[in-house]
């Protein structure tokens, strides 16, 4: 019998979150029963098709708790009384004592704002991603002793302090991550390295069908066919749109080329003026967030894919960026870097082209390379969509979750019973 499972999201529904999406869809098409948790209203005016898909209700906790105070006193009031109250008090105190943070109180109020609604009835907690979620899941968990689960990602991962991520795989019944270095990093971490788990996302390959089309042998030496190059991501650092717009910039005087960029991020003003000041703005189109289906169009129309990146100052990085494996599934050539989990997808040479990260000059010369040889081009793009359609389809991934889930029910309904 499969639980009722609240899974914990820090927004919804969020269009730089395709893959979480899709898992959740995958999940509910599995006849999994699931009530979403969100920490904060949906701050994209647009939303990708598979949003409107899924068909489990969202609910929002109180996103900042002065602004919902007798939301958070009924919960704080209702708790007190419960004997679960103590126990999350006393960890509550240890976390803040080491991280003085609103946001760790915010954590908290959350958690017993979760802990005294408790919708639909839930049976199981599932945290998407292992920093505020988890937080959040952990709490709740501690106050309700409703088991939790975990799957982290990439930012959540390396801008956690070790303490932290320690203590909440310890807690988790088990966690899953979509990178080998994140999986590596945190079975360090745990001494129940057996309790973490690798699992690729993987990509709906229904919806990103194979591309029957020819992508084009533009070569950059017509002004009026300019090779098209693409990215699609947010504005923010870890994506290394600064190195890449001076490696553009970087580029021979005689090869003519476009460059769009797909995706919000409060980082985009910088990036235009930094195009102005490269004098390369005339041959930018910044198309801003967009709808799955119109990325699609785009991965289609473009002649290389680029993505610079990189870790941020904070520690901040990619995993395994989604719209890698949604380029590479139509053929579409990519340039990247080899950090995180990019090269668990592309290997430089056999299905992609792949640089060190901060160096515009190394990025230049790969991207003339592309722009000056399609053949070159076609060849890899043909190997990167072999990969990913024989190893990164996303019912795999869905297939383990929810061997994982029945798995660990199946423990827990032992341990009842031997109890």
């Amino acid at each position: 019998m499969r639980k009722k499972i609240l899974v914990v999201l820090k927004g919804y529904p969020r269009l730089s979150e395709t893959f979480i999406a899709q898992e959740l869809l995958g999940l509910e098409r599995a006849g999994f029963d699931l009530t979403l948790i969100s920490m904060r209203k949906p701050t994209d005016k647009k939303r990708h098709p598979v949003h409107d898909e899924i068909k489990a209700r969202v609910v929002y906790l109180p996103e900042y708790l002065h602004n919902e105070p007798l939301r958070v006193l009924r919960a704080f009031l209702a708790g007190i009384r419960k004997p679960g109250f103590k126990p999350l008090l006393r960890q509550f105190w240890a976390d803040l004592k080491r991280d003085i943070t609103p946001n760790r109180v915010r954590r908290f109020g959350q958690a017993l704002v979760l802990a005294h609604e408790w919708p639909d009835n839930g049976e199981w907690l599932h945290a998407h991603f292992i920093h505020t979620p988890a937080s959040v899941t952990a709490y709740a968990s501690i106050m309700t002793g409703i088991p939790w689960t975990c799957s982290a990602h990439a930012k959540d991962i390396w801008t956690s302090p070790d303490w932290e991520l320690s203590e909440k795989l310890e807690r988790a019944r088990w966690t899953v991550t979509c990178t080998r270095s994140g999986f590596e990093h945190m079975r360090d971490l745990t001494a129940m390295p057996e309790n973490v788990h690798l699992s690729y996302h993987g990509l709906d390959l229904a919806r990103f069908a194979p591309f029957t089309g020819h992508h084009s042998d533009r070569d950059g030496s017509q002004a009026l066919e300019p090779a098209l190059l693409l990215s699609v991501g947010r504005a923010v650092e870890k994506k290394g749109y600064d190195v890449l717009l001076r490696a553009l910039a970087l580029l021979p005087a005689d090869l003519h080329w476009r460059f769009t960029h797909i995706g919000g991020g409060d980082g985009l003003a910088k990036l235009k003026a930094l195009a102005e000041t490269l004098g390369i703005t005339d041959r930018i189109t910044w198309k801003g967030a967009m709808a799955q289906e119109d990325v699609l169009a785009h991965y289609r129309q473009a002649d290389l894919f680029a993505l610079a990146c990189r870790v941020a100052a904070d520690g901040d990085r990619d995993g395994l960026p989604n719209v890698l494996v949604e380029a590479s599934s139509q053929r579409l050539a990519c340039l990247s870097t080899n950090i995180s989990g990019v090269p668990e997808l592309l290997t430089d040479g056999e299905n992609g082209f792949v640089v060190p990260p901060e160096d515009p000059k190394a990025l230049a010369a790969a991207m003339e390379r592309a722009i000056r040889n399609p053949a070159l081009r076609h060849r890899l793009g043909d190997a990167a969509e072999k990969r990913v359609r024989e190893h990164f389809d996303h019912h795999s991934s869905i297939w383990q979750l929810t061997r994982l889930f029945e798995e660990q029910w199946q423990k827990e309904e032992q341990w009842r019973k031997s109890a």
